[in-house]
C-alpha cells in the first residue's frame, strides 16, 4: 500500500510500506526488536554534493519527525496557507561513507534524502506538506532526492523503496535479524539507472516523463499517473487496453486467487458492458467494478479502490495489478505470478517494464500494487537488529 496525497495526515502514513496481511497485525505481540532500530545509510552515489536526511512520520496518533538519536518529536504551528517547516535535517554521510541514526519503535513513515539543497516541507492545518515535483510551482522541483518508506512496530520492520511516484535516486535496502542474516533488494544493475532514463526518453510517447534541471542533470523519471496529471503523458494512454482487456471476459470466466497462501479462495469474473462482477465459490455476488478509466490504473484508486477487507480490496489490487502489467485479457487466472507474462501488451506500461528490468532481482514497486505476485522491493524481518539504506550511482 503506497502513500499518494501530497499532503500527510492523521494516520495515513501509517499502511506504507506495510502489505495488507501484515497490517492486521496486532502490535499486541510480543515485542521483538530494538527500541532503537540502527538505521544506517551508505552513500554510494558518486556525487560530492551535501546529503540531507529526514525520518518522518507517525507515531502513535501523532505526525512528527525524528533526530539523529531516534527522538520523536511531534509537528507543531501549522496553518492555512501553510507555513515552512522547521529544519528538521539530519547531515548525511560524504561520498563513500555511511552514517547510522536510529528509528524509534512504534513509527511508520519515510526516510528522505536530499543532494545539495534541503527540501521545502510545509505545514498546513491538516499536516505536513511534502514534497511533489510534479505539481506546478513545488519549490522542490530543481532538488536532487528521493525517499524509502518503512513500518516499524512490535510485529517487526517493513523497509522498501519507491518508484511509485517517481524514478529518482536509485537506493537499496536491507534488513539484519537476529539470526545475523541479511535481506537486501532494490539494488539496480550497473548502468540501470541510465538505462531507465535512456529508455523512457526514446520513446516519443514517454520522453516528457524525464525531468532535467537546466545544468542538465537528471533529477527523475516521473510516474505515468504524474506525468498524465500535469499534461506530460496521454491522460488516455491504456484506454484501448482496457477495452479490449475488460471485453475478454464478456464469455470466459476470470479467476481471482489472490492469496497464495489460501490457494482455495477464489473468485470468478464475468463482464457484463462495462461492469465485472464476481462471485465466490457459493455463488453468492462478492463485487463489481465498472471498467476503469487510464488514471483509475495508474492509481489503483477510482473504479479500481481498494478496501482494506478480506474480498473486494484483494479483487480489486488483482485487477489493478493485471492492468498495469498487461496481463489482464490474456490470462484466465490473476494475478499472474510469472514475471515472463509481464509487459508483453501493446500498450505496454514502458516505466514499469524498465524500472523492473533495471533491478538486480528483477524486485520494485513501481505502482501502489507491486506487491501483488511478491514483485515488490521490500524487506521484513519479525526481530530486527540493523536496517540500511545504500544509496547506488548517480
Amino acid at each position: 500500500m503506497r502513500l499518494k496525497r501530497k499532503v500527510l495526515t492523521g494516520l495515513a502514513v501509517a499502511a506504507v510500506a506495510v502489505p495488507a496481511a501484515a497490517a492486521v497485525i496486532p502490535n499486541a505481540m510480543a515485542a521483538s526488536g530494538p527500541d532503537l532500530l540502527p538505521l544506517t545509510v551508505t552513500n554510494d552515489s558518486g556525487r560530492s554534493d551535501a546529503l540531507h536526511l529526514y525520518v518522518l512520520g507517525v507515531s502513535g496518533d501523532q505526525l512528527g519527525y525524528v533526530d539523529e538519536a531516534g527522538a520523536f518529536t511531534p509537528w507543531t504551528g501549522g496553518a492555512n496557507p501553510p507555513v515552512p517547516a522547521p529544519d528538521v535535517s539530519i547531515d548525511g554521510p560524504a561520498q563513500g561513507a555511511s552514517k547510522t541514526i536510529s528509528v524509534p519503535k512504534g513509527l511508520s513513515g519515510r526516510m528522505y534524502m536530499s543532494f545539495g539543497d534541503k527540501l521545502d516541507f510545509k505545514l498546513s492545518q491538516d499536516g505536513l506538506v511534502q514534497p511533489a515535483p510534479w505539481a506546478g510551482g513545488d519549490a522542490n522541483t530543481n532538488i536532487l532526492f528521493d525517499w524509502s518508506e518503512f513500518t516499524y512496530n512490535d510485529a517487526g520492520v517493513w523497509l522498501n523503496s519507491s518508484q511509485v511516484d517517481m524514478f529518482a535516486v536509485p537506493h537499496a535496502v536491507s534488513v539484519t535479524g537476529s539470526d545475523g542474516g541479511t535481506l537486501t533488494t532494490g539494488e539496480l544493475k550497473p548502468g540501470g539507472r541510465q538505462a531507465v532514463i535512456d529508455g523512457i526518453a526514446a520513446d516519443p510517447a514517454w520522453a516528457g516523463l524525464v525531468q532535467r534541471r537546466d545544468d542538465g542533470t537528471v533529477l527523475r523519471v516521473l510516474a505515468p499517473g504524474k506525468g498524465a496529471d500535469v499534461g506530460n503523458f496521454p491522460s488516455d494512454y491504456l484506454d484501448g487496453f482496457i477495452d479490449s482487456a475488460w471485453a475478454a471476459y464478456a464469455n470466459a470466466d476470470l479467476t481471482v486467487k489472490p492469496f497464495a497462501e489460501q490457494p482455495d479462495t477464489v473468485f470468478t469474473g464475468r463482464t457484463s458492458g462495462d461492469v465485472m462482477t464476481f462471485t465466490d465459490a457459493t455463488g453468492a455476488q462478492v463485487a463489481t467494478f465498472d471498467k476503469p478509466a487510464t488514471a483509475d490504473v495508474w492509481g489503483c484508486d477510482g473504479a479500481l479502490g481498494a478496501p482494506n477487507d478480506a474480498v473486494v480490496g484483494p479483487i480489486a489490487r488483482s485487477l489493478c495489478a493485471a492492468l498495469q502489467r498487461g496481463t489482464l485479457g490474456s490470462q484466465p487466472v490473476e494475478p499472474s505470478s510469472d514475471p515472463s507474462t509481464f509487459y508483453q501488451n501493446e500498450r505496454v506500461n514502458l516505466y514499469n517494464k524498465l524500472v523492473h528490468e533495471n533491478m538486480v532481482d528483477g524486485k520494485a514497486y513501481a505502482f501502489a500494487f507491486d506487491d501483488v505476485a511478491n514483485q515488490e522491493s521490500l524487506v521484513h524481518s519479525g526481530d530486527p537488529t540493523a536496517i540500511g539504506i545504500t544509496i547506488g550511482a548517480l
